[in-house]
């Protein structure tokens, strides 16, 4: 009884814990497409330079990989001014300070950016930059860093490049609020501030023994000759696709307009063949452990061929033993399957927080879905499925068989 009781024991803890993985799995790759959904919300078109779109929102929102060239100015005005246009706001990317981004904007962005549907940007310290060398960093940069107002920034030039801007340090005048997105990873300045620390550079490297001071730099004009992308919003939703066509057929230099939205569903479709194979994988772990609950009560049949005789012999039916081994089955699926959602969520709640400390991904805990409520019913009958094989076994099976001791 005790071999017994430990091996059903062992069948319902494979079970719960394939069930588990694959809640968590699903659990992640839904959250995961929602954090990503909800990174930017009310803009309706990125504008940058001509290139794909899912490229155009990587670099320019996700800050994941780089520009191949940039849009100027000039071009900047036009679509700013064009009678459509409500809203607009220029980004510049190149520089970095550690591993985190620097990010060239104005102050409109901080009105505007919105994530999560229409949350907006908060601070947990300081307020948004005045002077030119003035910064707002993001919470993981904090926290990672261990910085705070008032504390000294020496940006780097380029991605991975180890020289430094040495000579035009920022100071930190702001910390946001966690906001789960690529914000919280992200050295924000001015984009008059860019432009002050390149005077002495150009073609990407510094012109030797030229050190102009801040004093003269700070009287200089500083309005960028080239940004590296524009959010923009339209007055009316009717007016986007107009926009993008007008954007899109500009003369004076090649450029695009993506939607968002849409950039993201190519995106998704992209990585669509993983999310798919990583299903596929959960679901193949969940049936191995139901196929392992074949095995061992197939295995158990010999030791249990005197237990159903003795049933036999005081009237059971073939049937009777037949809806025994089935109703075995079905408690174990079902117990393995409850114990695997109380498993999923209880890991979920505790890891929450983490990820999206660490991430940036919200892990959703809510009442389960229609569609993981027809996972649990799909496992049960799959337990039921399969101990059909030992139990037509069991079945066959004969009274005086049963009764016989096999040397």
């Amino acid at each position: 009884m005790g071999a017994r009781l430990l091996t059903t024991s062992m069948t319902v803890l494979v079970i719960a814990l394939a069930v588990s993985l694959f809640l968590c799995v699903e659990k992640l790759r839904t959250s995961a497409k929602s954090s990503f959904t909800n990174t930017i919300s009310g803009t309706d078109l990125i504008v940058g330079p001509r290139t794909g779109s899912i490229q155009l929102l990587l670099y320019s929102i996700f800050r994941i990989g780089d520009a191949t060239s940039n849009l100027s100015w000039t071009s900047y005005n036009l679509i700013k001014d064009h009678p459509s246009v409500d809203w607009s706001v220029p980004l510049s990317l190149g520089d970095s300070h550690k591993q985190f981004r620097v990010m060239g904007t104005s102050k409109a962005f901080f009105e505007h950016y919105k994530f999560r549907q229409d949350k907006s940007l908060l601070f947990r310290e300081g307020n948004v930059f005045l002077d030119l060398f003035d910064t707002v960093i993001g919470s993981d940069v904090a926290e990672i860093l261990n910085y705070s107002v008032d504390d000294p920034i020496i940006v780097s030039h380029g991605l991975i490049s180890l020289v430094k801007h040495e000579n035009a340090p920022f100071k930190i005048s702001g910390v946001l609020e966690k906001t789960g997105t690529p914000i919280d990873r992200t050295v924000i300045v001015k984009l008059e501030g860019i432009e002050a620390i390149h005077v002495d550079w150009r073609g990407g490297a510094k012109i030797p023994g030229r050190s102009t001071p801040i004093d003269k730099i700070r009287s200089m004009d500083l309005t960028p000759k080239e940004i590296t992308a524009v959010m923009i919003g339209v007055k009316s939703p009717l007016e986007i696709f107009s926009l993008q066509r007008v954007i899109n057929r500009y003369e004076r230099e090649p450029l695009m307009a993506i939607l968002p939205g849409l950039a993201l569903q190519e995106l998704w479709e992209i990585v669509s063949v993983a999310e798919t194979a990583l299903l596929a994988v959960s679901v193949m772990i969940v049936f191995t452990a139901l196929i392992g609950m074949m095995a061992s009560t197939l295995s158990s049949l010999n030791e249990r061929r005197r237990e159903m005789a003795i049933l036999r012999s005081v009237g059971a039916n073939p049937t009777t033993i037949l809806s025994l081994f089935v109703c075995e089955a079905t408690i174990t699926s079902l117990s393995g399957a409850i114990i695997g959602f109380i498993l999923a969520y209880g890991g979920l709640a505790v890891a929450q927080p983490l990820v999206d400390a660490k991430y940036g991904i919200w892990l959703s805990i809510s009442a389960p879905t229609l569609y993981e409520l027809y996972f649990f019913l799909t496992v049960i009958t799959s337990g039921i499925v399969v101990s059909a094989v030992p139990a037509i076994k069991a079945y066959r099976i004969s009274l005086a068989d049963g009764l016989t001791v096999k040397l």
